[in-house]
């Protein structure tokens, strides 16, 4: 599985933490591992330069072999609950999307 990290005009990353990110992603979608072929994830913030609350939106996008493209959206208050947020969606839909097709 390649993921692949875009990031909005406001968020900035080093490449450590873009790594350690990484890491913790692969392990999460572990199960689904032999499915999915490339998860993008899509990290911005919806007020730019002005903090609000739950600004920072995380999307995740999970090519499935065989399959179309799969997306859900979070939004939370910092980059790390959004991407947590978009996993969790992203689980429950690999999860009743692979059960349907009988390949999990």
């Amino acid at each position: 599985m390649t993921i692949q990290f875009n990031t909005g005009n406001h968020v900035t990353q080093s490449e450590e933490h873009r790594e350690s990110l990484k890491v913790y992603i692969s392990k999460e979608f572990e199960t689904y591992n032999n499915h999915i072929t490339r998860l993008e994830v899509h990290l911005s913030d919806e007020n730019g330069i002005k903090s609000g609350i739950n600004d920072k939106r995380c999307m995740l996008e999970a090519r499935v072999e065989g399959l179309q493209p799969i997306a859900v959206t979070s939004n939370a208050n910092t980059y790390e609950q959004a991407l947590d947020g978009a996993i969790n969606k992203m689980k429950a839909s690999l999860k009743t999307i692979l059960g349907r097709a009988k390949k999990f």
